[in-house]
Order: C-alpha cells, then structure tokens, then sequence
C-alpha cells in the first residue's frame, strides 16, 4: 500500500456513476416492484452502501476507510431504458474515496442484474466512471462529461 502517514486529514468526497439497460418490459416490472427476487432498486441501494465498506477487502492495496458517509441513489430511464446508478462516499482522512465510490457503483448494478435476470438475461451494466471528487493533495476533478 502507498504511505499515508504524511498526509494531511482533509474531507474527502467522490462521486461515481454508472447504468444498467434492460428491455423496458423489464424496467416496468422493477418499476412496477414485481421482480422475483423483491425490491431491486431497495436491495441494490443496500448492496453499494454495504460495498463501499467492504472496498479494502475486494480491492488489493486499498487502504481500510471509516467513511462517514456513503449515499446511493438509482433512478429509472426510459431513455436507456434502464437505471441509473449514483454514489457518493466521503471521510476525513488522510486518502480518497474514489475506489469506494466506483465499488458501491459497480456492486449496485450487479444487483440489479443479479435480481433481474430471470426477466432479462440480455442486461448490459455500463458507464462506470468517476464524476467528481475533491479533497487531498491532487486537488478537485470534475470529469468532463459529468451531467
């Protein structure tokens, strides 16, 4: 792992996105709450918030975070047709979240294929990428084609 032991605490933020399309008869079934496996969009908000934590331990040389806060929203798309996925994570401390970020991102759309698969095998999981962060020594980024 990198040293950190120099660096000074600062709070640092990052925010990732990503997106599952699906046929829209499967958008309307998750929609609609009629997915076998139960609630997709509750389920894979939980799985994100539960993977940021866990980042250390998916990800080698990842520093172990206390975050003090990690958020997941998922919203429905007719345009993709699908969801949208967006997490936040944030902490004060001496290295960035970015990986958690992008974790609770990626594991929240692995939930929502995993619980609705059995509808729609032909889902494709997409977009992963880093939006902001700020905080730390290499300063702020926003990424260019953030919305």
């Amino acid at each position: 792992m990198v040293d950190v032991s120099d660096k000074a605490e600062t709070v640092r933020i990052a925010t990732a996105e990503g997106h599952v399309t699906m046929a829209p008869e499967t958008l309307a079934l998750i929609r609609q709450g009629n997915a076998k496996k139960g609630d997709v969009i509750g389920t894979a908000r939980l799985a994100g918030i539960m993977a940021a934590k866990r980042t250390a331990d998916l990800i080698p040389l990842c520093h172990p975070l206390m975050l003090t806060k990690v958020t997941v929203e998922i919203e429905d798309d007719a345009a993709l047709p699908g969801l949208r996925v967006t997490a936040t994570a944030k902490l004060t401390g001496k290295t960035g979240v970015e990986m958690e970020a992008l974790t609770a991102v990626s594991v929240a759309c692995l939930t929502i294929y995993d619980m609705a698969k059995a509808a729609d095998k032909a889902m494709e999981i997409g977009g992963i990428r880093l939006l902001e962060k700020s905080g730390g020594k290499s300063g702020d980024f926003r990424h260019p084609e953030a919305r």
